[in-house]
């Protein structure tokens, strides 16, 4: 029986990430301050109310056009949107296949119609199989209605899997989510965006 639970993040830590991007495409698009609008730390209602399923992706892409002083196709911000998100490192798959072999694994994002898109497209790039083989369970915000670092979303996780907090280890790469994690008591270790993952290290947490 598997006795080790692990649940991941998924964007800087799986799959690599470049807010920056997103910041400079919507800026390009003529929103100057979108940067205090959305990052990695703070974002405001609509992209709030975007990852918890609150709002639909035509809503969401109508309301980001109206931030924007100018006439816009919404490809483009679909593309703006989405330029954050980079690509799989092929040994990150890798690493999945070998931790499952005697680990519980789950994955657990803060994400929404768009990315999920994009992100299955990059998987597709590095594996015939799609991401979902590779854990128990997913649940990403926007169909969950949940989001980190709130403790209930980590309480929902836990209860519903019936994992023992101080026996389960949550990966990410956001202090305040790492934070929200310890509130009920999971182990945590805050990883380096865009790294490789070090399985030794990942592993010695549960001694």
């Amino acid at each position: 029986m598997k006795s080790k639970s692990i649940i991941f993040d998924l964007g800087g830590v799986l799959i690599d990430l470049n807010y920056e991007l997103t910041i400079n495409a919507f800026k390009n698009l003529g929103i100057t301050d979108f940067k205090d609008l959305y990052s990695q730390a703070n974002q405001n209602g609509v992209f709030d109310a975007y990852e918890t399923g609150k709002i639909s992706t035509q809503r969401f892409i109508n309301e980001i056009l109206d931030l924007i002083p100018k006439r816009c196709n919404p490809n483009l911000i679909v593309n703006a949107w989405n330029a954050m998100i980079l690509d799989f490192k092929k040994e990150k798959q890798e690493n999945l296949v070998e931790l499952k072999k005697e680990n519980r694994l789950f994955l657990l994002s803060n994400t929404n119609a768009l990315h999920v898109d994009k992100v299955n497209r990059e998987w597709s790039k590095i594996s015939q199989q799609p991401i979902e083989d590779f854990f128990e369970k997913i649940y990403f915000s926007h169909q969950l209605g949940l989001r980190k670092p709130d403790a209930e979303t980590f309480a929902f996780v836990c209860t519903e899997n019936q994992l023992i907090p101080n026996e389960t280890l949550f990966i990410d790469d956001s202090i305040q989510h790492i934070e929200g994690a310890k509130k009920i008591g999971l182990k945590t270790v805050l990883h380096l965006q865009n790294h490789p993952l070090d399985l030794d290290f990942i592993l010695a947490q549960f001694n």
